[in-house]
């Protein structure tokens, strides 16, 4: 990365997640191993052959968190970003106090479906209940743009605002671009990460059809893997340019490094090596960092026949025989594949390796796949030093984001 280019620091971070709310609770809980994979909580469970979820639990109540006159304008997805977004700017401190402050922040919130639930709820009524109106706060509830317009408006920031949408990529898409915002003195301060909830009949069923989902739970990496569980949940930081953070006093719990983006260009759901390794590669060159740098890498990991061994190869062919020194997971075996919102969920767990010296397992891991033949840090969480890691990110459509880390 050019000296000239302003560093990124992260200085906050929220977080809601299967394991519930707060970043504190989704790192204990990615520490200690545990899953959040439970049977499927839905009215239509039965009809359906999707039979475990990782599903924020039953006791979230968003009445608790949002009055009245905010409520009506928000499907589950921007609650959850409101909330997130709430705990990150709590931890970091950041208090926009004048109007100059606020036209420096910025808000970039990716989700892969948008307001799933609303969309559901008002398609439901129009062709089952024969409904002739619908409700007038449809549109400002299913755009996917409205977490990040939510978040905007919570905190009359009047920077930069937008969605990001790139399916399972989403999050860290998101972070990045906000990132280079900063990056190119458009903005001093971000607000970004991702946000999904879509556990509606219609997406449950559309999952189903695919016949990617897993009937048990999720194993990424090993050789009895049945495939991916759905998650759902918000990861929501404050990004700052390093020395705006240093000049406030701001802690600091990692450093943005770099950045790596790419596209496949291939199919539309099979994934190509190539394009997540080219993704890996910028992010280290962005970032400064030699493969031997890295100490940890959380993997995209959905625990499906076709991205593991893939992903693998692609860690591979970019670390060379650095690779069987690097501990790699995928915490998608805990809080599930919560889609646009899985990024910033695992990113929760790389600051945490980062600032504790302790690397998140690979849960409910079996027999070793001979195709999979990384150290995928079994089951149980592994304390050694982490300098620098890769956080990755691979989305249908051949879309890749992978994010590089150093301890601050």
């Amino acid at each position: 990365m050019n000296g000239s280019v302003r560093r990124v620091a992260i200085t906050g971070m929220g977080a809601v997640s299967a394991f519930g709310e707060g970043a504190h609770v989704l790192w204990q809980g990615l520490r200690s191993g545990a899953s959040a994979i439970r049977p499927l909580r839905h009215e239509r469970a039965a009809d359906v052959r999707v039979r475990v979820a990782a599903q924020v639990p039953e006791s979230f109540d968003p009445t608790a968190h949002f009055d009245e006159r905010t409520l009506p304008l928000l499907d589950r997805t921007a609650q959850f970003a409101l909330l997130a977004a709430r705990e990150a700017v709590a931890q970091s401190g950041m208090a926009w106090d004048s109007d100059a402050a606020k036209r420096r922040a910025a808000v970039v919130i990716g989700t892969g479906v948008g307001g799933e639930n609303t969309q559901n709820e008002q398609a439901r009524r129009l062709y089952a209940d024969n409904a002739t109106r619908l409700n007038p706060l449809t549109i400002v509830r299913v755009m996917p743009n409205a977490p990040a317009s939510q978040v905007s408006i919570a905190y009359g920031l009047r920077g930069p605002a937008f969605g990001v949408v790139s399916a399972c990529a989403s999050s860290n898409h998101a972070i990045a671009q906000a990132a280079l915002l900063i990056r190119a003195g458009l903005a001093d301060v971000a607000i970004a990460g991702g946000t999904e909830a879509c556990f509606t009949y219609g997406a449950l069923r559309a999952w189903e059809a695919m016949r990617v989902l897993a009937d048990d739970t999720c194993r990424p990496f090993s050789a009895n893997r049945r495939g991916l569980v759905l998650g759902e949940g918000a990861g929501v930081f404050v990004l700052e340019a390093m020395e705006h953070a240093q000049a406030r006093g701001a802690v600091l719990l990692a450093e943005l490094a770099g950045l790596g983006m790419s596209a496949d260009a291939g199919d539309i759901v099979a994934p190509d090596p190539a394009g997540a390794a080219a993704a890996m590669a910028q992010a280290l060159d962005d970032a400064g960092l030699a493969p031997g740098d890295v100490d940890y890498v959380n993997a995209h990991g959905t625990g499906t026949l076709a991205n593991d061994p893939g992903e693998t190869r692609a860690i591979r062919q970019v670390f060379g025989p650095h690779a069987d020194r690097l501990a790699v997971s995928s915490t998608k075996s805990m809080h599930g594949h919560a889609l646009g919102a899985s990024g910033a969920l695992e990113l929760v767990g790389v600051l945490g390796a980062l600032r504790e010296g302790v690397v998140p397992p690979t849960a409910n891991f079996t027999t070793p796949d001979p195709a999979c033949d990384l150290d995928y840090v079994p089951n149980t969480a592994r304390e050694m030093p982490v300098r620098a890691a890769l956080s990755n990110s691979f989305a249908f459509g051949g879309l890749n984001a992978v994010l590089a880390l150093k301890r601050a």
